[in-house]
């Protein structure tokens, strides 16, 4: 801390200036304090980056989004001014020194105990960073205040405005790197685009540092070149680091950005922190001889004679009346508007938060874009819907075993086996390539199973469908999650992706029966490939085109786990199905199946959840909002065919005139979730909401078991449709919302494709559910009672469904804690 020299102003916005805290890239930090006494650090920008307007409006975006960092181990950005002359940002003032004083000058390296809370407490404010849309981008022992309590992150995120100055690129106009030697990612070394893993490498040079009291890769005195070339190509000397912490450290500095940890898992593998005070005696006695000298520390009355030329060049009215001209010509900055000089004088405040430009501005076609990703969720439920209608003419067509693997159970495997793989595509490629891709695939297959003549080719066609449906589904709701940031707009972009959830297979089910009716199950196939065009040129035109990411860290172990255990259990319940309960191979792959999922749930347990799946582990309403999505899948897929089976079999209508009589429950799911559960979601808490949509579900589902005759529309079908519908278009939107909430751009993929994962495994219960028990009443009827017995299948079926859909109510209400989210502009943690 030093005092005050003749160029340096006495105000800054509504802070008076009492001293010099330190000098950076972009400019010089102030120590003040506001009017009702708060001390905060004034950083004010550099009067040459002030002329530059792309600076400008780089500085304001990144600023707004450092004012949505929450995190308890950062100095909040308390008050800001882009606008003007000078623009400037203060922060909550941290009264400790940085991480390089404490080490290199002070103590030394720190211990291990020291070091272990430091790598935690570094994690957190990473995490809470990252949330807010931003990369550090310089984190170095210089950004990190040491404290009493435990480190404080300073400077997140205002660093990349200095990238306009060169477009991007990694040195400034004079060769200042973006960034600190010693501190860097291979990465920003080479000039590669950041990712929040960067900040993870930085964060491992910096517990290298704090260990060892040495830069990761030595001391620059080398030569620059052959210092970032280090950095880049060699291998990191951990020396000195503490055994118990290397394994972690040596993974912060991967090559591969892929291939580190993310601050979450980072801050749950330290989460037990040492018992007693976090630093030595020695260094705590220390800062509170620093913080004595602070109560004691006053200003010069008369400040030195000679200017300093680095300070910037500042508006006159910041300037105190006797202090000299500064002795050289900055480039001035550009005339102020008539606002921002208004918000300059001593008495203006910065501009509140929602005033500022958003960091992520969401995407000008964005509602253009759901719509396609509602083509494509259509597109797939049309196809699935539309070929099991048609599955009998399709049969004696080809001549199908009724007992065989059919091309219904071949698309099945292959869906849940490619599920979460599908989801690292996702995260990969982009969510764009990935629908793109996937539709492309999706149309060429469908062409293949129109074209069949027999049934190996049908099956394995139909295998290749399921294949890249596993791409499109978790692409299309990563989408919808990553898409939409503002609370209202996500409660809406959820109620259209819940209303096709809900109502798709409805639609499903009168598309392909009229198809199948009218033309022959093989042009409802080829019909799918002007649909997929349809959405391929709508995907490349409307979805934003994001850069390929880092994805989510993929899992050796838990991945195939999970992805041979979905298709294990999806063949088991279908063989159990068809064939018996009492047959080994279907009790062999069901056992196989429960025990490959059970492994795949301890290996997300004990990874902290994210390598597995990218599934953010340790958070009640997220093992809720799993458990809920299995038993509604159960139950909502048992429904739809079972009042299919009804209208057909038992009521005698064709299989198009069944989908027009289940319509009404797709017109209902499309209005409660669009005009009812949309409007709620950002009022009532999600578990609440899901909770009462599944009961009402359930009360048309039994209301629909208590069918006693062969009448189509009887006087309970109707009403029961009405409340099965509107009660799934309630749930589905907030479920589907809260199992992805908060989760980063970069792993949104994974994470969508395990919530996929969880209904698909529901949806396989329900269908071997189905069969079986429609199944049972059928074994001992005779041609006579046939019809009966169907009667009786169905309600039993209907009885069981009702009773999922209530369980799964039950742990919504008591599961999902999650609150409404507000109206802020970021999504309820």
């Amino acid at each position: 801390m030093d005092q005050l020299i003749a160029a340096d102003p006495t105000r800054i916005g509504p802070y008076r200036l009492i001293a010099r805290l330190g000098e950076g890239g972009m400019g010089l930090v102030y120590l003040g304090r506001s009017e009702g006494g708060r001390t905060v650090a004034v950083k004010v920008v550099q009067a040459e980056h002030a002329g530059h307007p792309e600076f400008r409006r780089r500085f304001a975006r990144e600023v707004a989004a450092a004012r949505r960092v929450g995190g308890d181990w950062t100095a909040a950005v308390l008050d800001a001014d882009p606008d003007a002359a000078v623009p400037w940002v203060a922060t909550q003032y941290i009264p400790g020194p940085d991480l390089r004083t404490v080490v290199a000058e002070d103590f030394g390296p720190l211990p291990e105990y020291s070091v272990h809370t430091l790598a935690n407490r570094l994690a957190v404010a990473l995490r809470a960073v990252h949330e807010a849309g931003l990369i550090h981008r310089d984190l170095k022992p210089s950004n990190v205040l040491v404290t009493v309590d435990g480190p404080r992150v300073i400077d997140f995120g205002i660093a990349r405005a200095m990238d306009s100055l060169t477009g991007d690129s990694l040195h400034t106009r004079t060769g200042m790197l973006i960034g600190s030697p010693g501190f860097m990612s291979p990465e920003q070394v080479r000039g590669r685009e950041l990712t929040p893993a960067s900040d993870v490498f930085c964060l491992g040079a910096v517990l290298v540092y704090a260990s060892t009291g040495r830069l990761l890769f030595g001391a620059a005195d080398s030569g620059l070149n052959a210092h970032l070339f280090r950095v880049a190509e060699e291998e990191p000397d951990l020396t000195g680091v503490p055994q118990p912490l290397t394994g972690l450290v040596r993974a912060c500095l991967e090559k591969d950005p892929a291939a580190r940890p993310t601050p979450r898992e980072i801050a749950e593998r330290t989460a037990v922190e040492p018992a007693g005070e976090w630093l030595p005696g020695a260094v705590l006695a220390q800062l509170g001889r620093r913080a004595a000298r602070l109560l004691d520390w006053a200003p010069e009355t008369t400040p030195s004679a000679q200017p300093d030329p680095r300070v910037p060049s500042v508006p006159r009215q910041y300037q105190p009346v006797a202090a000299p001209p500064p002795p050289y010509a900055p480039t001035p900055p550009p005339p102020a508007t008539p606002r921002a000089a208004e918000r300059s004088t001593a008495q203006g405040f910065g501009p509140p938060p929602a005033a500022l430009p958003d960091p992520a501005a969401p995407h000008p076609r964005r509602w253009w874009g759901l719509g396609v990703i509602a083509l494509t969720q259509l597109l797939v439920l049309l196809d699935v819907m539309g070929f099991s209608t048609a599955l009998p003419t399709i049969q004696a067509d080809l001549g199908f075993a009724d007992d065989g693997f059919d091309a219904v159970t071949a698309y099945a495997v292959a869906f849940a086996a490619l599920l979460l793989p599908g989801g690292y595509v996702c995260d990969r490629v982009g969510a764009k390539r990935a629908l793109i891709t996937g539709l492309a695939g999706f149309a060429l297959a469908s062409a293949l199973c129109g074209a069949a003549g027999d049934p190996g080719l049908l099956i394995a066609a139909r295998a290749l469908q399921g294949g890249f449906a596993a791409m499109l589904t978790p692409a299309a709701l990563s989408s919808v999650s990553t898409g939409f940031s503002d609370p209202k707009e996500r409660a809406r972009a959820f109620g259209v992706y819940g209303a096709v959830a809900a109502g798709g297979g409805a639609l499903g089910l009168l598309a392909g029966g009229w198809l199948a009716e009218l033309v022959s199950w093989r042009m409802s196939q080829f019909a799918t490939v002007p649909l997929a065009a349809l959405a391929v040129t709508g995907a490349a035109t409307l979805l934003p085109g994001l850069p390929r990411g880092a994805g989510a860290r993929f899992d050796p172990l838990g991945v195939p786990a999970g992805s041979a255990g979905a298709a294990a259990l999806a063949y088991g319940m279908d063989e159990g199905g068809r064939l018996g309960w009492t047959t080994p191979l279907a009790l062999g792959l069901v056992a196989a199946g429960v025990l490959l999922l059970a492994a795949f749930l301890w290996r997300l347990a004990a990874t902290a959840g994210a390598p597995s799946a990218g599934y953010p582990g340790g958070r009640r309403d997220r093992v809720g909002c799993a458990l809920v999505v299995v038993l509604t899948g159960a139950g909502f897929l048992a429904l739809l065919p079972t009042l299919s089976v009804h209208m057909q079999y038992v009521s005698g209508s064709t299989p198009g005139m069944t989908g027009v009589m289940i319509l009404p429950l797709a017109v209902a799911a499309a209005i409660a979730a669009t005009q009812v559960s949309a409007r709620l979601q950002d009022r009532l808490a999600p578990g609440v909401l899901i909770a009462s949509g599944l009961v009402t579900a359930a009360a048309g589902t039994l209301l629909l078991a208590g069918v006693d005759s062969g009448s189509a529309y009887g006087p309970r079908i109707l009403p029961g449709m009405l409340l099965a519908g509107f009660g799934g278009g309630l749930a589905y939107g907030p479920l589907f919302a809260t199992a992805t909430a908060g989760v980063a751009e970069r792993r949104s993929g994974a994470v969508s494709a395990a919530v996929v994962m969880a209904q698909t495994v529901g949806e396989s219960i329900g269908a071997a559910l189905l069969v079986t028990l429609i199944g049972a009443r059928l074994a001992d009827s005779s041609e006579e009672t046939q019809s009966e017995q169907l009667l009786h299948g169905y309600s039993d079926t209907l009885w069981w469904a009702g009773g999922a859909l209530l369980l799964a109510a039950l742990a919504a209400g008591s599961l999902i804690r999650a609150r409404a989210p507000r109206a802020s502009g970021t999504d309820a943690r």
